[in-house]
């Protein structure tokens, strides 16, 4: 047989541009739907056959399976997806990713759409002039499609004609009779095939080519497809390699299911084989091993009835898929670091609008929920285990532990890098997206509070200070001065805890909030008159009134940065979902207090 170099290249040149046209129409999709069908992934997956329908649904519009099961791997990432409902999403991409293949066989041979690409691509480059972003995708998405089925045309004219040289033929024979073992070898040639191809769709049409042009029969093909199901998993995996634990486990939740699957299609291939075969008999009149033109059909209906029986089979088994997934992939323990890292802001959850804005937003709860609550009891003089655990503020106070406290390395170690990578983060989200106005207050609201939050863990420096000296005072009344300071702090601190837990910023929260803010001011101790009185009345010195004045004016702006960075960040915590209506007066940006 006579195939030359330039013949091989033109082989490749055909598969790319097959794969480029795969590519553009997929981009095209993502930028027209992407954002919706993200919308769609992080609302809809609480129900395990929901979340199947929903990546069924996904990967189906958007023409990729690898696209959906990144992005299932990014939401892992940010933990807007669980294990369990990354799972389910997955099978349903599994399902998803055959409709390609419904396209490819009916488009591609059923029908000789190429003829018509050329006519297509003009149309695309007209809509690709327009100033609109949704014309341009469309005329994208046309051009990628002519382009597909370009490459599909020039491919099944470059692979090499075997039915006029049968001596390679009988070569090839001898690897396809030998039962298990031929199933075994081009199980494995398919999963190679897909890794290195990155396109389950691309390998589909490769091997449908393949049959068409009788180089392998049916069943080896169908061998192929299974292989396809492993293959499509690297990707995923790839992705995961440097994610965190849960984006890692998610991918390999991707892997496990296929396997069990594939390995339950090997135990049972040729009865279900012959099964596809008497439904494509029934449909198309004729056997997909005495016919090489219904192999197309045969090979979709394989594929299809393959994921969907699948998933069927093993949706019940999340559980136990979960259950060996966290055994393989146990948590992994933060490392004890010089200076504090993001956990939350990584590249895969810089990907998408929202796995980004909800990445800023749990790193920024996460500074004002560990690192500010420590800080700020601490400098109260108060152990944080005992303001967790004990109920009473009246108790706390009248226990008075010497805490010691080093703000500035806290800051330096802490704050200040969270803080410079939280900013740096919003920037680049705000220059990599066209993000609408709602969030880009979002992100504005949440760097505010991150300012806030800083501005109140420098704050407590100069009042931790004093406290220790004013709270040990042999003079009651100083004492009580300065255990009303820490009462004011405490107050709002206790409040913002227990709308942590309780998982929604209610009305009654929200009030109990605004209340606490308009009764900040009866504590500055120059305006309601007390350091006037306790001065004439000889019961603190000069000295201590200066003390006194000085750290009131600074409790109070700490308990309303609370109040503010509460508000902002548990308020835009439900709003991210939309599980809260917020009243619109809400919702506008409220001056800083100082």
């Amino acid at each position: 047989m006579e195939y030359s170099i330039g013949d091989f290249l033109r082989l490749l040149g055909s598969l790319g541009l097959f794969l480029y046209g795969m590519k553009i129409m997929s981009d095209a999709l993502m930028n027209l739907a992407g954002e919706r069908m993200r919308s769609i992934l992080a609302r809809m997956t609480s129900n395990r056959f929901l979340a199947v329908f929903v990546g069924f649904g996904i990967t189906a519009v958007i023409q990729s399976s690898s696209a959906t099961t990144l992005m299932v791997v990014g939401f892992a990432n940010a933990n807007l997806l669980s294990l369990t409902e990354s799972i389910a999403v997955i099978m349903g991409t599994n399902i998803g990713t055959t409709v390609t293949a419904w396209l490819i066989t009916i488009l591609g041979f059923k029908i000789n759409i190429a003829q018509m690409a050329l006519p297509f691509m003009g149309l695309g480059f007209v809509l690709t002039l327009k100033k609109q972003d949704s014309y341009k995708n469309w005329g994208y998405f046309i051009i990628g499609f002519a382009l597909l089925f370009i490459g599909l045309e020039y491919l099944k004219g470059s692979v090499p004609d075997l039915k006029s040289n049968p001596e390679v033929l009988s070569f090839l024979q001898a690897y396809t009779s030998q039962g298990y073992l031929s199933l075994f070898i081009f199980l494995m040639i398919g999963t190679v095939l897909t890794v290195v191809v990155q396109s389950s769709s691309a390998t589909m049409a490769i091997t449908i080519v393949m049959c068409v042009e009788g180089w392998i029969p049916f069943d080896m093909a169908a061998a192929m497809v299974l292989g396809f199901n492993i293959g499509t998993t690297i990707t995923a995996n790839i992705a995961a390699f440097v994610a965190n634990y849960h984006a890692k486990r998610a991918a390999r939740a991707h892997l496990i299911f296929n396997v069990i699957g594939v390995s339950l299609g090997c135990i049972f291939f040729y009865p279900f084989i012959g099964m596809i075969d008497e439904l494509v008999i029934s449909l198309e009149g004729e056997s997909a091993f005495a016919q090489i033109l219904v192999i197309p059909v045969a090979l979709s209906l394989f594929h299809t009835v393959f994921n969907i029986l699948n998933t069927l089979l093993l949706i019940n088994a999340i559980g136990l898929i979960s259950r060996i997934v966290i055994r393989i992939t146990p948590a992994e323990a933060e490392p004890e670091v010089a200076i504090e890292r993001p956990h939350y802001l990584s590249p895969q959850a810089a990907k998408y609008q929202i796995t980004a804005l909800k990445a800023l937003l749990d790193e920024s709860l996460r500074l004002f929920e560990h690192t500010a609550y420590k800080v700020i009891t601490h400098g109260l003089h108060i152990h944080r285990s005992t303001f967790e655990n004990e109920p009473k503020i009246k108790r706390m106070l009248a226990s008075i532990e010497r805490v010691e406290l080093n703000v500035d390395d806290i800051y330096h170690q802490k704050v200040k890098s969270i803080y410079g990578e939280i900013v740096e983060f919003a920037t680049k989200m705000q220059s990599d997206f066209t993000l609408d106005e709602d969030r880009i207050r979002r992100v504005r609201d949440i760097l505010r509070a991150d300012r806030l939050i800083a501005d109140m863990i420098k704050d407590i420096k100069p009042l931790h200070e004093n406290m220790n000296k004013y709270l040990n005072s042999e003079n009651p009344v100083i004492r009580d001065e300065y255990n009303r300071l820490r009462k004011l702090i405490l107050k709002v601190l206790r409040l913002s805890r227990k709308i942590m837990f309780a998982g929604e910023f209610n009305t009654k929260n929200k009030k109990r909030l605004a209340s606490l803010r308009d009764a900040v001011d009866s504590y500055d101790v120059l305006l309601n008159g007390t350091i006037e009185t306790l001065i004439r009345e000889h019961k603190i010195t000069n000295t201590m009134a200066t003390s006194l004045m000085n750290d009131s004016g600074i409790a109070m702006n700490i308990a309303y940065d609370l109040v503010e960075a509460s508000s902002i960040l548990y308020e835009h915590k439900d709003k991210l979902f939309d599980k809260l209506e917020v009243d619109s007066e809400l919702e506008e940006p409220t001056p800083t207090a100082t």
